[in-house]
This record gives structure tokens, C-alpha cells and sequence, in this order.
């Protein structure tokens, strides 16, 4: 693609991905190889934008070289700039020298605590270093101050699971669920986390929220095989009424999923729908007694 633009071209598809906030990283360095490397200084003010641009890129796709090379341009222009040194500090997560990006990230914060993807540098760091719990207690601190940022709640809930503490990454999805109750997939994860608990209880609210997931979304598998699955369980577990009715949830879920599937399964996903019918005709068995 890159190869058939020409300078204008490349500049303008550039442009577009940053007024878009898209990275499109290896289409970026793509784009900067072929076509803007030898002629940055034709953008006139926009070549330091695109040499931040082309930097981030780079080190999504780990190509250091490149990396390296704009971070560099970028720091003969703007020595002071705490944003060139903040790449410079993910070059240096990129090598992994963790302790030096560190002191670096501190030393920038030391100057501007507002700067909160500084803060996150930090989180990534632990992270990378597999301190998990002293990520969890940096991102917490991060959110003391910055609380209505809905990707380090989602990342703090992810923490959580990872540490196996439920209860606390049910609590990040209710604070993202106060934030914006009508995405599907906020409902879906924290049906997920609240399954993943265990009890009657827990198993109730899952229910209610794949449900309320699949009411946003019905194309969202993941929830529908959740309401089909909580469901399931509750049916097995309860009596009378509530047993029927969650049987009637199951059964419409199963309903759903094979019509979506239907003529497109391959063997292993045709073999899991015998599984799931399998389960169907278990539950019927086992409440037939409690229609008489």
C-alpha cells in the first residue's frame, strides 16, 4: 500500500490517522519507510507530530531501530520536553530496563503529576515484572486522583482476576457500569466475574446480566452462552417455579445460539451444540417431576 503513495499522499493518510486517534502501527511504519523517511523536512511543522507518530508505532511493532531514530530528532528539537522524554522511557521499557525508566517516569512526575499516562507507564512497568499486587496498589493510587478513567478501571478489574479476587473486580465493573450502563460488554464482564464466584446468589445476578447484555446486544455470543450457562445452573440447583423459569431462560438461549450457528459450525462447534443440547434434555428430565 505504502509503496504506490506518493508525499502527499503519505502525509495526508498520516494526518487522518491522528485526527482519527488511530494507530494502525505497522501501516504507519510502512507509510514512513517507503515513502516520508528521506523527506521529513517537507512537512514543515507536522514533521515533529509524525516523528512522535512514526516513535509510538515503531514500538508497537518493535522495531527499536525506528524508535530510536525518531525519539532521537524529536529530543535535538525539544531537549526539555517532558513528552519526548516520556517516549524515551518507553524505549527504555521497550529494552527492558525498568529501573531506569522508572527514575525517569519519576523524575517527569516529580515536575507534572497531572501527566496520567505517566502514572500508567509505571503500572505497565510492574506489570512487565510480574509484581502484580504492586501494580494493583500503583493503579488504586492512580485512581484516587484520576477517577474517571474508565481503561485503568477496566485494567485494575483485569488485575483483580488475574489475583483471583472477584469480589474487588466486581466492584471496578460497578463503578464502569455507573459510568455507562448501556454497553453490553460492561454487563457481559461483570455477569462473567459474578459466574466465576460461585452460589445461588452470585449465579442470579450473572443471569440478570448476560441477559441485560444480550437485551443491548443480541449478537453477543459470549452472553447468550452466559445466560444459557447461568441459567443452567440455576435450574439444576432450584425448585418449583424458579427452576421452570430458568429453564425457559435456558432454553431460549439455546434457541438463539443454534439459530446463529445454524449451517456454519465446523465439527468441534458442532460437537459442543450436542454438548449444550445434551445439558437441554438433562434439565427436562430432571424437572419433569415438578410438573406433576
Amino acid at each position: 500500500m505504502a509503496s504506490s503513495m506518493n508525499f502527499e499522499e503519505a502525509r495526508l493518510h498520516l494526518r487522518k490517522l491522528r485526527e482519527d486517534q488511530s494507530r494502525q502501527s505497522e501501516e504507519v511504519v510502512d507509510v514512513w519507510e517507503n515513502v516520508l523517511m528521506n523527506a521529513m523536512h517537507s512537512l514543515g511543522d507536522e514533521e515533529w507530530l509524525v516523528y512522535e507518530q512514526v516513535c509510538l508505532a515503531a514500538l508497537d511493532c518493535s522495531r527499536l531501530d525506528i524508535a530510536v531514530i525518531c525519539h532521537e530528532s524529536l529530543r535535538m528539537q525539544f531537549s526539555n520536553s517532558l513528552r519526548v522524554r516520556k517516549l524515551q522511557g518507553m524505549i527504555l521499557e521497550a529494552q527492558e530496563r525498568y529501573e531506569v525508566a522508572r527514575e525517569l517516569y519519576q523524575s517527569i512526575l516529580d515536575e507534572d503529576q497531572t501527566i496520567s499516562i505517566v502514572h500508567k507507564r509505571l503500572v505497565a512497568i510492574l506489570k512487565a515484572e510480574n509484581k502484580i499486587p504492586e501494580a494493583i496498589k500503583q493503579l488504586n493510587e492512580y485512581l484516587k486522583h484520576f477517577a474517571v478513567d474508565t481503561e485503568a478501571w477496566m485494567e485494575l478489574c483485569d488485575l483483580y482476576i488475574q489475583e483471583l479476587d472477584y469480589s474487588k473486580a466486581g466492584f471496578c465493573m460497578e463503578e464502569l457500569l455507573l459510568t455507562n450502563p448501556n454497553n453490553h460488554l460492561y454487563n457481559q464482564k461483570f455477569a462473567e466475574i459474578k459466574y466465576s464466584q460461585g452460589g445461588i446468589e452470585s449465579m442470579e445476578t450473572a443471569r440478570s446480566y448476560f441477559s441485560q447484555a444480550v437485551k443491548l446486544n443480541p449478537n453477543n455470543m459470549r452472553a447468550l452462552f452466559g445466560l444459557f450457562l447461568s441459567a443452567s445452573n440455576l435450574a439444576s440447583v432450584q425448585k418449583s417455579k424458579t427452576k421452570r423459569e430458568n429453564y425457559k431462560y435456558a432454553t431460549w438461549a439455546a434457541g438463539q445460539i443454534s439459530s446463529r450457528y445454524q449451517g456454519q459450525l465446523s465439527h468441534a462447534e458442532a460437537s459442543q451444540m450436542k454438548v449444550l443440547e445434551g445439558m437441554l434434555e438433562s434439565m427436562q428430565i430432571a424437572q419433569s417431576p415438578d410438573r406433576h
